[in-house]
């Protein structure tokens, strides 16, 4: 029987895949269970359940763990043909719990994501919609320059395309401060959607009011910043706009890919508004960015509840 057709993908997730190393029990002691991970490549996994038809691109190594990473693409539907098979070893991600927040150790040296390159960087599939970027290939070379040389190609080749931007800051993994916040800022003025938890948007530009430092983004390029708020929910906030939508209440298992799982929903939801372009973008009305927003946040509650990086499917969402 022949391989069923991979759909046009509308989505491309550029950036980080790993294997992380979650801590489990055993009879012996604690060990770690090798589980597919990184932010880029669970929002990739993510849009593909809710629906989207989205692609991936990074170094895939052909060690086991990279095996194991294409296996979890194909599975949930992304088209991973623009990665090209390296044969360097997978990074790894020792993954442990502190109150139910992840804390993260990473090996990442001369590995396949780490060492791709601004020359390494495809050519965009006609269908392609939207980009999203962001997570720990943002901060080392050759990678970093990699994922600013796709984010310049896709915002100068006219076709008005949309740039959707996570930082997804790991202070502890940032070696050169200062390089690393010249390249968000770049990155920013690229980018016509900005997400942030409230930790990074802090981080980024220091303390005060919410809505004053995410104008403060704003200023920098995007025309839209999406602030995550964990239990509290999330909030937009726009030209002229200042939406915020709840968090629906639910037994939290461990937060593991929630602010993945929120950007897939985001894509997603504007995907199905036909908002995936940045003029309509920046003329959505505020109650159906509430309905973007509230998509997005019941899709990363439903993550929560579940140990790791394992978003709903459609179905799951409503």
């Amino acid at each position: 029987m022949p391989a069923p057709a991979i759909p046009s993908p509308v989505i491309l997730c550029a950036g980080e895949a790993l294997i992380d190393m979650v801590p489990r029990q055993t009879p012996e002691g604690q060990a770690f269970l090798p589980l597919p991970g990184g932010a880029v490549f669970n929002t990739a996994i993510a849009c593909a359940r809710l629906g989207a038809p989205t692609a991936f691109w990074y170094g895939l190594s052909t060690d086991l763990f990279g095996e194991q990473l294409r296996a979890a693409l194909a599975a949930a539907g992304v088209d991973a043909r623009l990665c090209q098979p390296v044969d360097r070893p997978t990074t790894l991600a020792f993954v442990t719990l502190v109150e139910g927040q992840a804390r993260y150790l990473f090996l990442d040296e001369n590995t396949a994501g780490r060492l791709l390159a601004p020359a390494d960087v495809p050519e965009l599939p006609a269908s392609l919609r939207a980009l999203f970027l962001g997570g720990i290939s943002l901060v080392n070379e050759p990678v970093g320059s990699a994922m600013e040389a796709i984010a310049a190609k896709v915002a100068g080749d006219g076709q008005g395309r949309l740039i959707m931007l996570d930082p997804n800051v790991r202070p502890g993994f940032i070696r050169d401060e200062a390089g690393y916040r010249a390249r968000i800022g770049r990155l920013m003025a690229l980018s016509h959607v900005v997400k942030l938890s409230d930790e990074d948007l802090f981080w980024l530009t220091g303390p005060g009011d919410l809505a004053a430092r995410a104008q403060d983004v704003r200023a920098m390029g995007p025309s839209l910043v999406l602030i995550t708020r964990g239990s509290r929910g999330a909030r937009a906030i726009g030209a002229g706009l200042d939406v915020e939508v709840p968090a629906p209440v639910v037994s939290v298992a461990d937060t593991v890919g929630a602010g993945d799982t929120f950007n897939a929903g985001v894509l997603t939801a504007l995907a199905e508004q036909g908002a995936l372009d940045p003029q309509t973008l920046s003329t959505l009305p505020a109650e159906r960015l509430a309905e973007v927003l509230a998509f997005a946040t019941r899709a990363a509650a439903i993550s929560v509840t579940r140990v790791g990086a394992n978003p709903p499917w459609r179905h799951e969402v409503g």
